[in-house]
């Protein structure tokens, strides 16, 4: 019975999801689709951005369908709760999550500053609103399915096999945690890369290519955490938080 109602949030929330991605779809300026490519941006032109809204929306309920039932599996077969931790209650699903990505979204804010301040240099654009919401929304269940659920429950899964002879499946748990947020930075780095208009991550400024990745992976370990603990819809809450901070409240101010 708990898989059941835990697979009945999971398709919830990736129906929610796909329908977002949709409209960011339908937002976002047709020079954002693809920056560094003319013929795919003329050829985007041509197609109505309903119609790209729709495909996108599909290729989402496809992708992270399965890559989320995959890591549903991986997750609960190394211990991990999976999409929640029955019985937590709404402070563990909720409002502890809340809680953490109102702080990291602060904690962002002000790394990034201070990284502008060393690197003369900017700091990191923002969507401009509504897509920053949409966006933060579509990223806190998107990213999570793919980089907590999925790739932690995979390195869980097979980390524990390893380790599970000395009953170390906590180790294996935070070893896959890190190499989760660690992949989770090292997702971020095309979005830098099309900032600075850039073809590989080594040709990024460092002090960019180190604020990338400390900030992303720091947001991906305390994701991470919440979701050994309560499960992907904790992790989910973390990261759509921060990002409200992040993208949403940090540049209306």
């Amino acid at each position: 019975m708990n898989t059941h109602k835990q697979l009945i949030v999971f398709f919830i929330l990736l129906v929610v999801n796909a329908l977002l991605a949709a409209a960011a779809y339908t937002l976002l300026p047709a020079s954002q689709l693809n920056p560094t490519s003319a013929p795919l941006l003329e050829q985007a032109a041509r197609v109505p951005s309903w119609l790209l809204g729709l495909a996108n929306g599909g290729i989402v309920l496809v992708l992270y369908g399965a890559l989320g039932l995959g890591g549903y599996w991986l997750s609960r077969r190394a211990g991990l709760p999976g999409i929640y931790r029955p019985g937590a209650g709404w402070r563990a699903w909720v409002l502890w999550p809340m809680g953490l990505g109102l702080i990291c979204g602060a904690v962002l804010v002000v790394l990034d500053r201070l990284f502008a301040r060393l690197g003369n240099w900017s700091g990191f654009t923002h969507p401009e609103f509504p897509l920053s919401i949409i966006a933060s929304a579509t990223a806190g269940i998107g990213e999570e399915i793919l980089f907590r659920l999925f790739f932690m429950g995979l390195w869980a899964f097979l980390l524990n096999l390893l380790l599970r002879r000395w009953k170390a499946t906590p180790i294996a748990w935070r070893i896959a945690n890190l190499l989760a947020a660690l992949a989770f930075a090292a997702g971020h780095l095309p979005s830098a890369m099309v900032l600075f208009n850039v073809t590989s991550p080594a040709a990024l400024p460092p002090i960019v290519l180190v604020e990338g990745l400390l900030l992303n992976t720091l947001i991906g370990l305390v994701a991470g955490e919440c979701c050994v603990r309560d499960g992907m819809v904790a992790a989910s809450g973390v990261h759509f938080w921060t990002d409200i901070v992040w993208h949403v409240i940090w540049p209306a101010l």
